[in-house]
C-alpha cells in the first residue's frame, strides 16, 4: 500500500546472464536493496561470478510493478554504476539516489535489474560493434580486430557494425600557422595540446544506417532507400546525439540521457561512447601532419582546390543539395570514398560537419596561449563546435583547423558526427 510519510521498499531482485562471444559469461546473483533508514538512499548489492575472474561493466534497471517495465529513471547511482569496471566477487555495491532521479512516494514491490557485460581487451587496434540485431536488442556484441581484415572494411562496417581505431595519447600543435590559406585568425591560434589517455576513434563518420538499428529512425535528409544505408546521418542534433537533460551537462560531467543515441549504445554495450572534444577531434584528423589536410598537403586557393577534392566530398566536386532520388554523385558521400589519414580515419575532412562536446560561446572564441591538458573548452552558453566542414562548403571551410558551431538544438543536413571510446 502507499505511505505518505515515508518510503517503503520490498524488492524482488533478480540477476540476468549475458554471453558475449569473445568474453566469458557473467553470472549475476543474490540481489538484495534496502532504504538507508530516513534518507532516499537505497543500497544494492549484488555477486558477480566468473570463471575467467575478467573485468565487466554493470547497469541497473529499476521497475515500480510487478510487470517489470523498467520506467523509474535511475542515472543518479554510485558505485559500479554504468561503464565502469567490476571485477567478480561478493557483496558488489551500487547506491541509488532515488530521491535524485524519482521522489515519489512508493510503497509496492519493486523490481531490480543488474546487467553485467563482459568489457573487450583494450589492447588491439580496432573495436567493433555489431548493431545488426537492431534497436530491441538487449546487447549489442563487442569484438577487436587486430589489423584491417582481408577485403579491406566492407560495407557490413559502414552499416551494421560500428569500427573504431585505437589512437595513442600524445602531444600536438592544435590551430593552423599564420599565412595558411583560408586561416581564420580569430580563433586559430597556435597551442600546445597534451591528450594523457589513448581513446577508439570512429574509423568512419556515423552512417544512416548504424543510427537507425540503434534508434529506429530515419532522420536524414538524403534519404533515397538506394542509396542511404552508408551515406553519414545528418539532420541530428546534439541533443538528439546525447539528449536533452543530461546529455547538455558537459562539461561539467559526461553523462547522456538514457534514450539518446549514446544513452543506448553506452548501455547495450558497457563502454563509455561519447562525441569527441575537440581536441581529440582535431588531433584524430592531423593524425601527426601540421598542414591544412591531414593528407600532408596545403590548400592552393581557399575555395576550388584540387587538394581538397583529393581528401574529401565539397561544394566543388559533387557536393550541393539534390533531388532525394539522386545518387551519392551529388550531396553527401558514402562513407570511406576517399583516401584515409595517416591512422586510417576516413572523411575527417568534407562530407558532413561532426558535432564535438566542447561548448562554444556566441562570440569568437580564442584559443589559449599557453600549452593545455586535456581541455574540455568552455561551460558558457548553448552552442557547440562543429568540425571538418561539409559538402557545402569551399575548401578553407574543410582544413584540419578550422572551427565553427551551431546551437545544440540544431539539425541540419550537413552535420553528423563519429564516435570516441575512452576505456
Amino acid at each position: 500500500m502507499q505511505n505518505k510519510k515515508r518510503w517503503f521498499w520490498c524488492c524482488f531482485a533478480f540477476g540476468l546472464l549475458l554471453s558475449w562471444s569473445a568474453w566469458s559469461e557473467p553470472v549475476v546473483s543474490d540481489i538484495v536493496c534496502a532504504q538507508r533508514e530516513g534518507t532516499k538512499l537505497v543500497d544494492i548489492t549484488y555477486n558477480l561470478a566468473d570463471a575467467a575472474d575478467a573485468c565487466f561493466a554493470v547497469s541497473i534497471k529499476i521497475s515500480q510493478d510487478a510487470g517489470a517495465t523498467w520506467d523509474v529513471p535511475c542515472m543518479s547511482a554510485l558505485g559500479n554504476g554504468i561503464g565502469l569496471e567490476v571485477t567478480p566477487g561478493t557483496g558488489k555495491s551500487i547506491v541509488w539516489n532515488a530521491g535524485a532521479d524519482w521522489n515519489r512516494q512508493w510503497s509496492d514491490q519493486m523490481q531490480v535489474e543488474i546487467t553485467a557485460i563482459g568489457k573487450p581487451p583494450i589492447s588491439e587496434k580496432y573495436l567493433v560493434i555489431d548493431l545488426s540485431a537492431g534497436p530491441d536488442a538487449t546487447n549489442y556484441p563487442v569484438s577487436t580486430l587486430a589489423e584491417v581484415p582481408d577485403g579491406g572494411w566492407t560495407d557490413e562496417y559502414k552499416t551494421t557494425k560500428l569500427v573504431l581505431r585505437r589512437v595513442p595519447a600524445g602531444n600536438f600543435t592544435m590551430g593552423s600557422p599564420e599565412g595558411e590559406e583560408g586561416r581564420e585568425a580569430n580563433c586559430e591560434s597556435q597551442h600546445q595540446v597534451t591528450l594523457t589517455k589513448y581513446f577508439y576513434v570512429g574509423v568512419f563518420e556515423v552512417t544512416q544506417k548504424q543510427w537507425a538499428l540503434v534508434m529506429d529512425a530515419w532522420p536524414s535528409w538524403f534519404s533515397n532507400p538506394s542509396y542511404r544505408d552508408a551515406r553519414p546521418v545528418e539532420k541530428v542534433s546534439y541533443t538528439d546525439i546525447r539528449g536533452s537533460d543530461l546529455g547538455r551537462g558537459w562539461p561539467v560531467n559526461n553523462a547522456v540521457d538514457a534514450d539518446s543515441f549514446m544513452g543506448l549504445l553506452r548501455a547495450k554495450t558497457g563502454l563509455v561512447f561519447d562525441l569527441p572534444t575537440e581536441a581529440q577531434w582535431e588531433y584524430a584528423c592531423r593524425a601527426g601532419t601540421e598542414t591544412a589536410l591531414n593528407s600532408g598537403k596545403n590548400l592552393t586557393n581557399e575555395k576550388n582546390c584540387p587538394n581538397m577534392a583529393a581528401v574529401g566530398r565539397y561544394v566543388y566536386n559533387g557536393g550541393a543539395i539534390s533531388a532525394l532520388e539522386r545518387d551519392t554523385s551529388i550531396g553527401t558521400n558514402k562513407v570511406g570514398s576517399y583516401p584515409p589519414n595517416a591512422w586510417g580515419l576516413y572523411d575527417m575532412h568534407g562530407n558532413v560537419s561532426e558535432w564535438c562536446l566542447d561548448k562554444w560561446s556566441g562570440g569568437n572564441y580564442h584559443y589559449p596561449t599557453e600549452p593545455v591538458i586535456d581541455p574540455k573548452g568552455e561551460d558558457v552558453g548553448s552552442y557547440r563546435a562543429i568540425r571538418g566542414g561539409g559538402f557545402k562548403v569551399w575548401a578553407r571551410y574543410c582544413r584540419a583547423a578550422v572551427r565553427d558551431r551551431r546551437d545544440e538544438w540544431y539539425d541540419t543536413h550537413d552535420i553528423g558526427f563519429r564516435l570516441v571510446m575512452v576505456p
